[in-house]
């Protein structure tokens, strides 16, 4: 129940990209966090990156060690004949190319699409861009593609980034799928994967309602908020009714349907029970009643 900021285990037992060649021209965070989940599914994964480095290595080596764990690192000058006839080699034994430029920059690098199929039949290509269509070229972050899907609240900045990890998984997505598409028509596809939809995709439950302040997994109902304790923060997630249940009579109130939950009296009741009691106390009744509860400090 307490706060651990233990690095999840790998599952390396399903390895369903096993013989799968993924090139990756990709920086910064979203490409290289594709890659890595990319590689623990079994995908032979060789990174190209510029002479200057990606940048992310330099802001933040820990994390980009971690990201780059069974990655093949090498270095390209895209910008040069030498450099260009290497990346053709690299993609000649490729199955899958991932980048992350503008669509203009593809184009002076003849890595279209259109020139790439042509060359290459059987390569797949995900294309991870800012934002989707029209809007490609526009310069942006996972910060301002959240904000534009609601997502920034106040002043603080998001504890994590949304867009950027959420649109890695779409493109691991993107990958399974194009390797699916390869073996039943035997041609490599294109796909592209925006950050704003990412963006969008996980801002889904606020557009419906859900997570808005009158929403029950927003604060209105009283089994799913965080509430101070004596010594800290609880993270309650009571919202099915037989957790609530168990919550409403360790806090000595009677039975609540899930009307009585919404109302400003059982969260404020709810909040004094919580109030008097810590973290440790909280732990414990989590175990002996059954009540989904998280303690923080």
């Amino acid at each position: 129940m307490t706060a651990t900021t233990a690095r999840p285990a790998p599952r390396r037992h399903l390895r369903p990209l096993k013989g799968v060649r993924v090139l990756s021209l990709a920086l910064n965070l979203p490409g290289p966090a594709a890659l890595m989940r990319l590689a623990a599914l079994g995908a032979r994964c060789v990174k190209a990156e510029p002479p200057a480095g990606d940048p992310m290595g330099h802001y933040n080596s820990a994390a980009f060690a971690e990201l780059h764990e069974g990655v093949k690192r090498i270095t390209l000058d895209l910008k040069t004949e030498v450099g260009q006839k290497a990346l053709h080699r690299e993609l000649a034994k490729a199955d899958v190319l991932l980048t992350s430029f503008r669509p203009s920059a593809l184009t002076k690098l003849g890595l279209g699409w259109k020139a790439l199929h042509a060359a290459y039949p059987q390569l797949s290509m995900v294309a991870i861009v800012g934002a989707s269509g029209s809007r490609a070229e526009e310069p942006g972050h996972d910060l301002t593609y959240l904000a534009d899907n609601g997502l920034v609240t106040g002043l603080d900045l998001p504890p994590t980034l949304y867009a950027d990890m959420g649109g890695a998984l779409m493109a691991t997505e993107a990958v399974l799928k194009a390797q699916l598409l390869r073996q039943s028509s035997g041609q490599g596809v294109f796909q592209e994967v925006a950050l704003s939809d990412a963006a969008a995709w996980l801002a889904t439950p606020r557009r419906w309602g859900m997570t808005l302040p009158d929403g029950a997994v927003g604060g209105a109902h009283a089994g799913y908020r965080v509430y101070a304790c004596q010594d800290g923060r609880v993270a309650m997630a009571a919202l099915e009714p037989h957790f609530a249940a168990a919550l409403c009579a360790a806090a000595g109130l009677p039975p609540s349907d899930v009307r009585t939950m919404m109302t400003p009296a059982t969260r404020e009741a709810i909040a004094r029970f919580l109030a008097s009691r810590t973290r440790a106390e909280l732990d414990a009744l989590a175990v002996a009643q059954d009540i989904p509860l998280h303690t923080l400090p």
